[in-house]
């Protein structure tokens, strides 16, 4: 047997290179794998990928959970690397010496720049922070963040961030995650909470769209009824009335090319007005982000075509 075959048997371990046996037996305190019919030991420094602890019924193993962070693609290095925190005191609460802080204060210096040591590892550090600030502000899961997170590196890696703003890339990555996951957030509410000019997030959404081959969803008008709901603080029995009123206009066909929050504002409108609620046209185009105008004409396409008595 040649060496490059031996090789590739022991990285396999699943069979034996010296006499082909597959009776192979790990030991677990000796971290070997060996073959039980001649005793050859395959394999040996075997790192145990199971956890830390034992448990010894199926819900105790479903209670336990692993040490450290979990793997996250919004944290630049994915989570992956080692934090020297910046409390100067040992295990026992005791103040630390100066010396001893002084050789932390290196340590965690080194520490940092071993971690952003490359123009790519310093962009999405920018990048993943402006991500996490944004995706307080405007309230969303962290379902979206890791989705925005990920349609951010696909762009770094594809190099559609070089001579574009980080900024406005990021914004744009999270407006697309929000799009995908049927999130109602509009590019108003992206653009006020990145400060950057709606006309450069589009832009750069555009981009992102076209050159990652995105397909975006069709838009459903019913999960903007909650938000606007909220809002203007009206009950569900109102809600559930503009969402009937929606589900009639998808059944008529009437949705199709209509701004989902503009439909939306619109049905709860006509709720208000059936269901004895006092808010006026003003009050809920403010709260969707769209004009009067919209509301006006998407209540009057709406009253039309289902034959309603308002």
């Amino acid at each position: 047997m040649s060496t490059n075959s031996i090789k590739r048997s022991i990285t396999n371990a699943t069979r034996c290179p010296d006499c082909g046996g597959t009776n192979l037996i790990e030991d677990y305190d000796m971290g070997e794998i060996i073959c039980g019919s001649c005793g050859l030991v395959v394999k040996e420094n075997i790192m145990d990928p199971g956890p830390e602890w034992r448990a010894f019924t199926r819900e105790e193993k479903n209670q336990r959970s692993r040490v450290g962070t979990p793997f996250s693609l919004s944290v630049h290095d994915k989570g992956l690397s080692t934090v020297i925190d910046r409390v100067n005191k040992d295990a026992f609460g005791r103040e630390l010496p100066s010396s001893t802080r002084l050789q932390m204060l290196r340590l965690r210096k080194w520490q940092l720049r071993s971690r952003v040591h490359s123009s790519v590892d310093r962009n999405l550090a920018q990048a993943m922070a402006e991500l996490d600030r944004l995706t307080d502000k405007i309230m969303v899961p962290s379902s979206v963040k890791e989705q925005a997170a990920l349609i951010y590196r696909r762009a770094l890696d594809k190099g559609l961030v070089r001579g574009r703003s980080i900024l406005a890339i990021s914004a744009a990555a999270l407006y697309a995650a929000c799009r995908f996951t049927e999130t109602p957030r509009t590019l108003k509410e992206v653009s006020e909470a990145s400060l950057v000019k709606k006309k450069d997030i589009a832009r750069c959404y555009r981009l992102l769209l076209r050159e990652l081959d995105i397909r975006m969803p069709m838009a459903d008008p019913i999960r903007c009824v909650p938000k606007i709901g909220s809002k203007i603080g009206i009950d569900e029995k109102t809600q559930q009335i503009a969402i009937d009123i929606i589900h009639k206009a998808e059944k008529k066909k009437i949705v199709a090319g209509k701004d989902p929050m503009g439909l939306a504002a619109a049905a709860i409108y006509i709720a208000c007005v059936l269901n004895y609620g006092r808010r006026t046209q003003k009050e809920i185009a403010e709260a969707a982000g769209v004009t009067e105008v919209t509301v006006r004409n998407r209540y009057k396409g709406l009253r039309k075509e289902l034959k309603l008595d308002v």
